[in-house]
């Protein structure tokens, strides 16, 4: 990494300070030695993350008390350490480019694949769930037709009952209307055959005589 930094000290001894360094050109120059050497021993532990987010103002705290601790000898006390601008050289910035890249363009896919295989397993319940439904749907529609057929099957035998005569005729129409509802119906029967007693006779009478022959209740 490439790190940039600025520090703030204070002669605190002055008398040492003169027979350590003795100017202030030659203090600066031992105390950017202690800083560099403090930096690269505290940021070589770090992760990046650390460096740049997380744990800057931690890091900077133990560069200043490690440059501190050198310090001391040459009269001098370090104040304040800033980390001013970490970045990576220019060589390794494209390569942890490339990496990052990477790495979001396989967190996507796994996302896109985990959502493809909820979406598959939600439409296989659902199409469970819908046969079901139906499955129900159609033996509740198999009840309401047998019990609808049961209830005509059983008015029709008590309307027999009461009047066959108009029982009969009334069959009779139904079955004429069934028979004859095609315009294009083409029917051969004997004139007089069953189908035709009440064309002959409204009253049912068959053409040779005799009381209307009723038809059995239907079941």
């Amino acid at each position: 990494m490439e790190v940039d930094a600025f520090t703030r000290y204070r002669i605190v001894d002055p008398l040492r300070f003169y027979q350590a360094v003795g100017n202030i050109a030659l203090a600066n120059q031992r105390l950017q030695s202690f800083t560099n050497s403090a930096m690269r021993n505290v940021l070589a532990s770090a992760s990046r993350d650390a460096i740049v987010r997380t744990d800057r103002a931690t890091l900077m705290n133990r560069i200043q008390e490690d440059v501190n601790r050198q310090a001391k000898n040459l009269g001098i006390e370090m104040i304040d350490v800033r980390l001013t601008r970490v970045d990576l050289p220019a060589a390794n910035s494209q390569a942890v480019y490339q990496r990052m890249r990477t790495e979001r363009e396989r967190e996507a896919a796994d996302i896109r694949a985990n959502g493809q295989q909820q979406a598959q397993t939600i439409r296989a319940k659902a199409e469970r769930e819908a046969t079901v439904i139906r499955a129900e749907a159609n033996r509740q529609a198999e009840e309401l037709r047998g019990q609808g057929d049961a209830d005509r099957n059983r008015i029709l035998a008590e309307a027999f009952s009461l009047d066959p005569d108009f029982f009969a005729f009334y069959r009779s129409m139904q079955a004429y209307e069934a028979g004859l509802k095609s315009g294009e119906t083409r029917l051969v029967l004997s004139p007089d055959s069953e189908f035709f007693r009440y064309f002959n006779d409204p009253a049912g009478r068959r053409s040779g005589g005799g009381a209307p022959v009723q038809p059995a209740p239907a079941q």
